[in-house]
């Protein structure tokens, strides 16, 4: 009896263990990811379950320790998934500190402010703990944009003539603020007699990128490179151009392969005080069939077409998909973003959508002759004319080709580089008068 006694107590006693290690093991990890970033540099672990999480971070090194994984091969390829010219992340190192905990030891390349937060299952993605690594200061678009002249002008030969117009310099210094920085210092200088009035930029916005695909074609071309692509293309095109004299410059919200919200995509184009903000897609439909270029303005009276209504709910939920922390956001300040819009913004728009179809139709179908409308989120700067570009429906097998072909894409670019100048041959750029 007492033999029998102990053997059930023994059993139990390893019935009770496994249950406590299938409650330890919790979730399988399915992918990891990591993309770095100038802005910032976001680590993914993706589960088929939720994950329980603690975090400890100091200047050089933040220690993530997850509860119920094992040290198996998928969370394993994150120590090679490290980019050399990652901005932040040195390397990662994997250790087990207690039976049933990981722990991601991140060597830092400079101090960063983690964030730690979840996002719920949503499309193909199952429940994602991520890590964004910020810097301590944000980067400033202007002053990237800023950066970005300076590097090019000291790339250029020096020759002993009088200084070049400067009209981004003149920008900056009649725009700057006591204790801007020092890239904002060092364009502030006295202004040469010049041959331009302003300088006209464009902001380019590629949709989508790092954690959201965007559409994916049948032969799985993926919607965000294509239209980052396209965007290279466009900006190299406007860096080379003027307007009546008017040198013009593009910025980029994204520049490389990560994500960006909709509200900061649209700060932004604020930020550096841009003349037009065009965002650039490649979207598909529930049907392979739907084919041709469309532009889309913003509607304040509801969408001007069912198809329209649906493009843009769909766009609106990219911020869902490539995952924002909610805690961190001031949702104030977002909606307030997210609901300015005016009936003059809203026509100039309409007007540079015009211009743009004209020059698009020439190099492709259009799925729709006319301007559509409705209540896109990335398009709801008040002072700036906005337009959405779907370049075409990558969903559709001969579109995705053509959008896979470099010869479509620089004719695509062509084409929008004519419809930005069309619209300024009768639309002059306005005075600048909204503070940075």
């Amino acid at each position: 009896m007492r033999l029998k006694r102990r053997g059930l107590l023994q059993a139990g006693s390893i019935v009770l263990l496994l249950g406590a290690h299938q409650i330890v093991r919790g979730a399988t990890v399915v992918a990891v990811r990591l993309w770095p970033a100038p802005e910032y540099t976001r680590l993914t672990i993706e589960s088929d379950g939720l994950l329980t999480s603690r975090m400890a971070s100091s200047p050089r090194q933040v220690a993530l320790d997850i509860d119920g994984l094992t040290l198996d091969p998928g969370l394993r390829e994150l120590v090679a998934k490290v980019h050399a010219d990652d901005p932040y992340i040195a390397g990662i190192k994997l250790l087990q500190p207690l039976p049933g905990t990981v722990r991601l030891q991140v060597e830092l390349k400079q101090p960063t402010l983690p964030q730690l937060f979840q996002l719920p299952p949503v499309a193909a993605y199952k429940h994602r703990l991520v890590v964004d690594f910020f810097p301590p200061k944000a980067v400033d678009p202007l002053e990237a944009l800023i950066a970005e002249r300076l590097k090019e002008k000291n790339a250029a030969p020096a020759l002993p003539s009088v200084p070049e117009p400067d009209p981004l310099g003149d920008l900056i210094a009649q725009t700057q603020r006591p204790g801007r920085g020092a890239h904002a210092a060092e364009v502030a200088r006295p202004a040469a007699p010049a041959k331009t009035d302003r300088l006209i930029i464009v902001a380019l916005d590629p949709g989508h990128g790092g954690e959201d695909p965007g559409a994916v074609g049948p032969n799985g071309t993926r919607e965000k490179d294509v239209v980052l692509r396209i965007a290279h293309l466009l900006r190299d095109r406007i860096n080379g151009m003027t307007i009546k004299g008017n040198p013009m410059r593009a910025f980029l919200t994204r520049d490389a392969d990560f994500f960006v919200p909709l509200h900061v995509r649209v700060e932004k184009a604020r930020r550096v005080q841009a003349d037009l903000f065009v965002s650039i897609h490649a979207d598909a439909f529930i049907t392979p069939t739907a084919r041709g270029a469309s532009v889309f303005a913003l509607s304040q009276n509801g969408a001007s077409s069912t198809a329209a209504r649906w493009m843009a709910e769909k766009e609106n939920r990219a911020d869902l998909i490539g995952g924002i922390n909610i805690k961190t956001q001031d949702q104030h300040v977002m909606r307030a973003m997210l609901d300015m819009s005016t009936t003059a913004q809203i026509n100039d728009s309409l007007k540079l959508g015009n211009a743009l179809l004209g020059e698009i139709g020439g190099v492709g179908r259009l799925h729709k002759a006319q301007v559509e409308q409705a209540g896109f989120a990335v398009l709801k700067a008040p002072d700036i004319p906005s337009v959405l570009v779907e370049t075409a429906f990558i969903s559709n097998p001969e579109e995705e080709m053509k959008l896979r072909s470099a010869e479509y894409q620089e004719q695509l670019a062509h084409a929008l580089v004519r419809g930005i100048e069309r619209y300024f041959a009768r639309n002059p750029p306005l005075a600048r008068s909204r503070p940075l």
